[in-house]
């Protein structure tokens, strides 16, 4: 499979001088086409760092990040800005819906940013897969947590990204509505081809995954594919990730 994300020696420094803190310390990493990756590690290992670095949010200190055959490093915020709107989806901990939009406006949000002509097909494709038909008319507040996350997720969809990254994306589910969500991420990547790159600390939400990273001061310590729940928490304990 063709990497859709690769990071090549990616560090990324926050402040200078004898304040300078390494939040990531050349990390390489490739992210294949139609998979689903969740990354891992302690508090401060630099999940959300390398996040934010892979999806154009933040610009590295130094290495290269390319999105498909596009080096993002160099890009000017409003460019970055275009390829994020065109090319990544995202669902965070935070639902951050419009809460005067209804579900249908919301999911077609960054279409209309983007001032591009809904697919009619293509959006109700979406909605369906979801779990979301009959619902399109509701706002946020008439939703429960889990239906939220999955207007996110139909939102980070709706632009047929080349990948969609989650940040801790179940963090603020119950355990049930935040197998659902994952439930729905698998098929998303299974049934749709579609590519996610997943930060949780959960590992549960973890053994969804193809393959786990996982961080540890800013570097890539271990790699781990065809996860249970049981080993994933296993080697975060030997990491340190709760002590």
């Amino acid at each position: 499979m063709t990497d859709v994300v690769s990071l090549d020696a990616v560090s990324k420094v926050y402040g200078k001088g004898q304040g300078a803190v390494a939040a990531l310390r050349e990390v390489s990493a490739g992210i294949p086409g139609g998979s689903f990756t969740a990354v891992m590690g302690p508090s401060g290992s630099g999940k959300s760092t390398l996040l934010h670095c892979a999806a154009g949010l933040d610009t590295p200190t130094s290495g290269s990040v390319r999105l498909g055959g596009t080096e993002l490093a160099g890009m000017n915020e409003t460019r970055l800005t275009e390829l994020r709107r065109r090319r990544v989806g995202f669902v965070f901990q935070a639902f951050n819906l419009v809460s005067s939009l209804t579900v249908v406006e919301n999911i077609t949000l960054p279409l209309r940013l983007a001032g591009v002509t809904v697919d009619r097909a293509w959006l109700k494709e979406i909605v369906e897969r979801v779990g979301l038909a009959g619902r399109t008319g509701h706002r946020p507040a008439q939703l429960s947590g889990g239906q939220q996350q999955r207007v996110a997720i139909a939102r980070a969809l709706v632009t047929r990204p080349e990948v969609v990254f989650g940040d801790e994306p179940t963090g603020a589910l119950d355990t049930m509505t935040a197998r659902d969500v994952l439930v729905l991420l698998r098929q998303v990547v299974d049934g749709m081809g579609q590519t996610v790159v997943m930060v949780t600390h959960d590992p549960v939400a973890a053994s969804y995954a193809d393959t786990i990273l996982f961080l540890a001061d800013g570097r890539i310590v271990d790699e781990m594919t065809d996860p249970t729940s049981e080993k994933v928490a296993e080697r975060m304990t030997r990491l340190g990730a709760w002590n």
